[in-house]
């Protein structure tokens, strides 16, 4: 018995012998994973995986697939994700890339080293569409190294040939039977069968003519028992027929005969078709080993495949949810952007309804959310679906959030969720999360994400609001990441209260009291307690008599909330609706400039069109004058002499305003041409402007002359404040007004 370093034990001494009891097994799988199967459950991962089953081809990447989980070891998840990543380019991008359809080669690997081992027609079929689809492939990711390196990886376990499909072609037909000349021996072999068959059927024919006269026949004339071609015989007729009795009909009142003429044929086809199935199978032997040659190439077949086939699965529900990869950061860091509950916009699609997105940012400043707001205002569909997103990029599956969001990965991802009574250990709701509550206390760390939906329910308000605040700050003191939704204040407060930790709140539409359904951070939420009670028909006796019996302090606090989320939303409206103005305005002067070039463009051309028909109008009043002067009576031959004189010199000054007007132009387009090749160097005042913006400088946008201030700078981009709106804008784009003041 080999027993690990790694395997606590107790070693008992009793006289017999010697007896190891295993206290603690090392499950090194189990501690790769980063959720238990709680959270798993808690985050309905289990449909994903459904998803993912139907679109897998083969048994061995479906039963993978079933047993997907989010794993902690950071370089095969990136290495998933990657995968998956090039896979998808290559879909999206619309390349001629061979489909991964196939059927597993587990039963011929298994056979083909096997002495006389009979391995089945179809099973050589499956080995040549195997070879072919990977040579396919190898085609495909050759000079492609680059691009898809992953990919490529795995295809290189392979290499091309066409040894093993031109030796199955050998013998196989494109319809998957054995070729008459697979041998010579098959070839005499099946001459025979059908020459004897033609003398069958010649036979037999003759017989049943010969009997149809007679009337001896039934309606059906003939059928075939043991694949023989025997006669319909009236029962009462039999005996008049020679030939060998096989059978009779239910009823009796037919029988069945063989042709007396055609025993010894049909005897000797019996004894060709016995020498045909030898045959084959001494073919189909010869084959078998000649593939054993190629078995582990065939292997590699099976590895390759599979693989692809698990990859695929995940690639054609990525495109089904439109995901895509986030950046993977190594800081623990959270920035969705866009997000979507996959469950949910699936759902919603059906019924065609809208889903909202979700955008989440987390970082080591602000790594505690605690959500609140209005019951069905969507505090838990947010909080599950940074969960699942989570949870779907730990499994190697990209996430349907927009493809600059920012993730990163955790050591466990700890959730409790929902009602989760234990009736098998007779726990309430309430200590059932109590000592979920223990187990993270024990195992979460700064590389830990807690969901938890609806903190601290379940036990008297005052009591249990007290206990939720204290674990909280214990959470907060492991530095770990959490999500909280929650309706108590004290939670609130709290974590407006610690500088890492940071209030978010679900929209409410304070004057139709319905959700919206988005996410504002850096308030906490009213839970609309009495509006919603209000709308819901409640008498406003029964309301006033509820707010009687609270605190007054924390009825205005709750009206506090109330009222600045109110004023939110109505600048949130007005802010949205003066960057809408500003966005018309915009499109209008662009409008405006564009038909202004338009217009004087036009007017340039119709002045010069109007100059050429001036001068040709006056060119053609010269020209009239001098034909007006022409002399046709006279005949004296120099009498139109002084005229020609004149109009040799008006043609003469004509062409000298024509050459020196193309000159001119010439020297125009030159000095163009220079000043196009010396580029303009930036304004210094502009570079200097630039270099001066910093954190907290106040800014203009040079395109709107918008004022607003630097909250972050990254390389060339600025993010700016301006007013309520918070914009990445290229630092090329602003120009510095004055720095903030002390």
């Amino acid at each position: 018995m080999r027993i690990s370093d790694h395997n606590p034990i107790i070693v008992i001494f009793d006289g017999r012998g010697i007896f190891f009891v295993l206290l603690k097994p090392c499950n090194e799988q189990m501690s790769n994973l980063a959720a238990d199967s709680q959270t798993v459950k808690d985050l309905e991962f289990p449909i994903i995986r459904d998803w993912l089953f139907e679109y897998a081809v083969g048994d061995t990447a479906q039963t993978r697939l079933k047993k997907l989980a989010p794993s902690n070891r950071s370089k095969e998840i990136k290495e998933a994700l990657l995968s998956v990543h090039e896979l998808k380019s290559i879909r999206s991008e619309g390349e001629t890339f061979p489909r991964i359809e196939f059927e597993e080669l587990l039963s011929e690997i298994k056979l083909i080293p096997i002495h006389n081992a009979a391995v089945q027609l179809e099973g050589f079929m499956r080995i040549h569409l195997a070879s072919s689809l990977v040579n396919s492939l190898l085609y495909f990711f050759d000079k492609r190294e680059s691009e898809y390196p992953l990919l490529s990886d795995i295809v290189q376990e392979a290499y091309f040939t066409k040894e093993i499909i031109e030796a199955i072609e050998k013998v196989f037909d494109k319809h998957g039977h054995v070729k008459d000349d697979a041998s010579i021996n098959l070839a005499t072999i099946r001459r025979s069968i059908r020459s004897i068959r033609k003398q069958i059927n010649r036979n037999f024919d003759r017989e049943a003519r010969k009997l149809l006269k007679n009337s001896v026949l039934g309606e059906t004339k003939e059928t075939f028992i043991n694949d023989r071609r025997v006669l319909t015989v009236l029962s009462q007729h039999k005996r008049r027929i020679s030939g060998s009795v096989v059978g009779s009909s239910k009823t009796g009142s037919l029988t069945y005969i063989e042709p007396q003429v055609n025993i010894p044929l049909n005897n000797e086809l019996e004894l060709l078709l016995d020498d045909e199935r030898k045959e084959i199978f001494k073919i189909l032997q010869e084959l078998r080993k000649e593939l054993k040659e190629h078995l582990e190439l065939i292997k590699s077949y099976q590895n390759i495949l599979t693989e692809l086939d698990f990859i695929n699965a995940k690639c054609r529900l990525a495109m089904e949810l439109d995901a895509n990869l986030p950046s993977i950061v190594d800081t623990q860091e959270l920035e969705v952007t866009d997000g979507y509950h996959p469950i949910l916009w699936k759902s919603n699609k059906t019924q065609n309804k809208h889903t909202y997105p979700q955008s989440i940012k987390m970082d080591k400043f602000s790594r505690m959310l605690v959500i609140s707001g209005p019951n069905a205002g969507g505090k838990s569909i947010t909080l599950k679906s940074i969960g699942l997103l989570q949870i779907m990029l730990q499994s190697g599956l990209l996430v349907p959030v927009h493809k600059n969001s920012k993730m990163c990965f955790f050591d466990q991802i700890l959730s409790d969720i929902g009602d989760n009574q234990s009736i098998e250990n007779e726990l309430s709701t309430y200590s059932y999360r109590l000592k979920r509550m223990k187990t993270f206390l024990d195992v979460a760390n700064k590389k830990t994400l807690l969901l938890l939906d609806e903190f601290g329910t379940g036990s008297d308000p005052d009591l249990g609001g007290a206990l939720a605040e204290s674990i909280f700050e214990s959470f907060y003191n492991k530095k770990c990441f959490g999500v909280v939704t929650t309706h108590y204040a004290n939670i609130k407060l709290k974590a407006d209260q610690l500088r890492n930790a940071v209030n978010g709140c679900m929209l409410f539409n304070s004057e139709t009291l319905e959700p919206t359904y988005r996410f504002s951070v850096g308030q906490p939420g009213s839970s609309f307690t009495f509006e919603v009670a209000e709308i819901n028909g409640i008498p406003p006796e029964v309301i006033e008599g509820a707010k009687s019996k609270l605190d007054s302090k924390k009825v205005k606090m709750d009206r506090l909330l109330n009222d600045l989320q109110k004023e939110k939303t109505y600048l949130e409206r007005l802010n949205k609706e003066h960057i809408e103005a500003q966005r018309l305005a915009q499109e209008a002067l662009n409008e405006y400039e564009v038909s202004k070039s338009k217009y004087d463009e036009k007017l340039k051309h119709h002045r010069e069109q109007a100059e050429s028909n001036n001068k040709l109008i006056q060119s053609g009043k010269k020209m009239k004058g001098f034909i007006d002067r022409y002399n046709l009576k006279s005949r004296k031959k120099t009498i139109n002499n002084p005229l020609l004189e004149d109009v040799k010199k008006y043609i003469a000054l004509e062409k000298s305003k024509i050459e020196a007007g193309i000159q001119q132009q010439k020297a125009k387009d030159k000095e163009k041409q220079i000043g196009k090749s010396k580029k303009p160097k930036k304004p210094v005042v502009d570079q200097f402007q630039r270099q001066k913006i910093k954190l907290g400088s106040r800014v203009k946008l040079i395109a709107t002359k918008q004022i607003g201030n630097v909250e972050e700078i990254s390389k060339d981009t600025v993010v700016v404040t301006f007013g309520f709106a918070r914009m990445k804008v290229d630092r090329d784009k602003l120009m510095w007004v004055e720095d903030q003041k002390k």
